[in-house]
């Protein structure tokens, strides 16, 4: 729908500005619980960033804020300089599905659809030609090293196999950016460290950008920057 679209010269992916998030309890009229307190972030494209920091911290709840998921209480996102919390709930629907791809620690595939099937969902949501989707869809499970495995369901595939199909579909609209909450954490340490090759091979060949919330230690050290959140602030130290 061309909300967002690239500017010449931008050198920012997403920019949180003063990013606050409060819940409260079910009246709506006392906080139960402030966990974002005035997060400023800065994401660059193409770079891969993990947000690392104790459970509870906020990492999740600021992730799902910038994958629009859910909405600030205060505070911007900007996509390449536009606030995306000023659209609709429908234009940040389109929005969402074109521009933001998502990887959860569990993979959300729907068991009863084929690897091809599953992939394919976000464009087939988009309104796009079907024979065109499942072309992109099979490009990308080959390229994930699951080119042989298009028609198999989630139940016969390992859980790393299933985590790569979930990567695969979240590349399917081609977004700006992917967003990813533990995608390793339910993963054994060797598929873990295949998804971490996958992803750093994905930003250095596609130059896609990845923002990644993690308890791993190795995978954050191997990432661009490191983000630490505590007590809903980011640390310097």
């Amino acid at each position: 729908m061309g909300v967002v679209e690239e500017t010449g010269g931008a050198t920012s992916m997403i920019i949180t500005e003063s990013l606050t998030k409060t819940f409260y309890t079910e009246g709506g009229k006392t906080a139960k619980l402030c966990v974002l307190r005035g997060i400023n972030l800065e994401i660059r494209p193409g770079e891969i960033v993990a947000i690392v920091g104790a459970s509870g911290a906020g990492k999740s709840t600021l992730l799902h804020i910038m994958g629009t998921l859910d909405r600030p209480t205060s505070g911007t996102v900007k996509y390449n300089g536009v606030d995306v919390f000023k659209l609709s709930d429908d234009e940040l629907a389109r929005f969402r599905n074109k521009h933001v791809g998502f990887v959860f620690q569990f993979h959300h595939l729907l068991p009863e659809f084929s690897a091809l099937e599953n992939v394919s969902m976000p464009s087939l949501i988009a309104g796009k030609k079907t024979t065109e989707v499942r072309r992109r869809a099979a490009e990308l499970l080959a390229l994930v090293g699951l080119g042989d495995r298009l028609d198999s369901r989630p139940p016969q595939l390992s859980g790393g196999e299933q985590q790569r199909v979930a990567v695969a579909r979240s590349l399917m609209n081609s977004p700006k950016v992917i967003l990813a909450d533990e995608p390793s954490g339910n993963l054994d340490s060797e598929n873990a460290q295949h998804l971490h090759r996958l992803i750093r091979e994905l930003s250095r060949t596609m130059g896609q950008t990845f923002v990644v919330v993690t308890h791993n230690e190795s995978f954050a050290a191997q990432s661009d920057r490191v983000v630490r959140i505590a007590d809903g602030v980011i640390r310097t130290s």
